[in-house]
C-alpha cells in the first residue's frame, strides 16, 4: 500500500461516505482526503470539510455551492468549492487523486466513476448502478485504461476475499469454482404476511434489521431489488454467467457471501454487519488494517439459518435476474424504472407493491436493443425514466 493515498470520496455525506471517513480518521498517516462531494446534506458536508480540510469539494448546483461557502465563511478553510456534473467528473479524474471511493447512490454515480476509471485510478466501487447500467462498457474501460477495481458492497467484497489470488476474470474453471453464493438478509419483510405488503410505509421499509443504510438502498433491500442489482453487478465484476450465481437468504447477516468450489468446499467471509470492514479492506488492499469494527464473538453466535428467496414475496429479485439474462438494455431500463418507482414510494405516490408494477411495465414497454455506447445507454436510461414516470402518474 502507498504511504499516502490521495482520496476522493464521491458521495461523502451518505452512509458509505461517512463510514469511509470514519475509517480514514483512524489512519491519517495513510490517507489524505483530497476531495469530497455531496448532494443534499450541505451542513454535513461542511462539517466534513472542517474536519478533513480537503483541497476540493463538489456540490450539485451553484446555489448549493453558495450555501456551503456561507457555512464555511467563519472557518479558516482553503477548500475550493465546485459545482455541477462536470466538476464531479473533473475531480474524480484529477491528476493528484490516487484512489476514488465511488459511493454516490444511483445512476448519478456512473459518469464520475467512469471518469475515474478512464483516468486509471484505483476505484473502490460501492455504486452498483455503474455496472448495472453499463456493464460491458465499464469493464472494458477498466481493462483499457489500467484502472484497479475493488468491490466495496459487502457481498461482492466478501466474494473478492474468498476467490483465489490468481483468479482470472471470467475463468471459473481454472480456479475450480462451482458458483458464487450471494447472501441476503431478507430485509424487514422476510416474514411479513403477503396481504400486508400493500400497506407498508416508507418508514417500515427503511427499518432494516441488520444494516444502517440510506433510504434508497433500504427500500431496495426491503423489496430485494438491491440483491437483484447485486446479482447483475456480480456477473460483471467477476465475468461469470447468470447460472454461476445463486442467491440465498441468511437473516443473521454474519456470512456476507460465499464461493463454492467443485470439490465441495465452500469459502465464506464472515464478520459483524458493519460497512467499515469492506471499506477498510478496499482501502488497504492487498494489506489489512484496523477498521474500528468489533470482532465476531463466536460464543454469542447461536444460529446460522439459510433459505431460498420466495418469488412471490420478492418478485423484484427475480425480475432483475431475468433482466440480466435479457442483456444490457433490460438492466439499464430496470435500474431507471426502479429509481423512479422508489422515489415515488418515498413520496407516498404509490404503494410498496406498485414498485414492482412500475418496473414490470417499463421492461414490457422498452425494446431489447444493443447498447454499445455511453450516449446510447444514457438515452435509454432517460427514455425508461420517462415511461416509468408516466406509469407512476397513471397509478396516482
Amino acid at each position: 500500500m502507498q504511504v499516502t493515498q490521495n482520496l476522493c470520496i464521491l458521495g461523502a455525506t451518505g452512509s458509505i461516505g461517512c463510514n469511509t471517513l470514519n475509517v480514514v480518521a483512524n489512519h491519517t498517516d495513510k490517507f489524505n482526503v483530497f476531495a469530497l462531494t455531496g448532494n443534499a446534506q450541505i451542513s454535513k458536508l461542511a462539517e466534513q470539510i472542517i474536519q478533513f480540510q480537503p483541497s476540493f469539494a463538489v456540490v450539485p448546483t451553484e446555489r448549493a455551492a453558495k450555501a456551503l461557502k456561507e457555512l464555511l465563511n467563519s472557518q479558516a478553510n482553503s477548500t475550493e468549492i465546485l459545482f455541477g456534473k462536470q466538476a464531479l467528473c473533473d475531480i474524480a479524474s484529477h491528476e493528484d487523486v490516487t484512489t476514488v471511493m465511488s459511493a454516490i447512490v444511483g445512476a448519478a454515480g456512473l459518469m464520475p466513476t467512469l471518469a475515474a476509471v478512464k483516468s486509471g485510478k484505483r476505484v473502490l466501487l460501492a455504486n452498483k448502478e455503474s455496472l448495472v447500467m453499463s456493464g460491458e462498457l465499464f469493464i472494458n474501460a477498466v481493462s483499457e485504461h489500467g484502472a484497479v477495481l475493488i468491490p466495496i458492497d459487502s457481498e461482492h467484497n466478501a466474494i473478492f476475499q474468498c476467490l483465489p489470488h490468481d483468479f482470472t476474470y471470467a475463468d471459473k474453471a481454472s480456479s475450480g469454482i462451482s458458483h458464487l453464493l450471494l447472501t441476503a438478509s431478507g430485509g424487514p419483510f422476510r416474514t411479513l404476511p403477503l396481504n400486508e405488503f400493500a400497506s407498508v410505509t416508507p418508514a417500515q421499509a427503511c427499518a432494516h434489521p441488520n444494516w444502517s443504510m440510506g433510504q434508497k438502498i433500504s427500500i431496495d433491500s426491503a423489496s430485494m431489488m438491491n440483491k437483484g442489482l447485486e446479482f447483475i453487478e456480480a456477473k460483471w465484476l467477476f465475468g461469470l454467467n447468470e447460472d454461476d450465481i445463486k442467491v440465498v437468504i441468511h437473516p443473521q447477516s454474519t456470512i456476507h457471501s460465499m464461493v463454492q468450489y467443485v470439490d465441495g468446499s465452500v469459502l465464506a467471509q464472515m464478520g459483524n454487519p458493519d460497512m467499515r470492514t469492506p471499506i477498510a479492506h478496499g482501502l488497504s488492499y492487498p494489506e489489512r488494517m484496523t477498521s474500528g469494527v468489533q470482532p465476531l464473538d463466536f460464543s454469542a453466535l447461536h444460529n446460522f439459518s439459510f433459505e431460498e428467496p420466495c418469488s412471490e414475496r420478492f418478485p423484484n429479485l427475480y425480475l432483475a435476474m431475468q433482466a440480466s439474462r435479457d442483456g444490457q438494455s433490460a438492466t439499464t431500463a430496470l435500474n431507471a424504472a426502479n429509481e423512479q418507482a422508489v422515489e415515488a414510494f418515498l413520496q407516498n405516490k404509490i404503494n410498496f407493491l406498485q414498485i414492482n408494477h412500475v418496473n414490470n411495465e417499463v421492461l414490457d414497454k422498452m425494446p431489447i436493443q444493443n447498447l454499445s455506447s455511453l450516449e446510447g445507454i444514457l438515452a435509454h436510461d432517460k427514455h425508461s425514466r420517462d415511461i416509468a414516470n408516466a406509469v407512476i402518474q397513471n397509478l396516482c
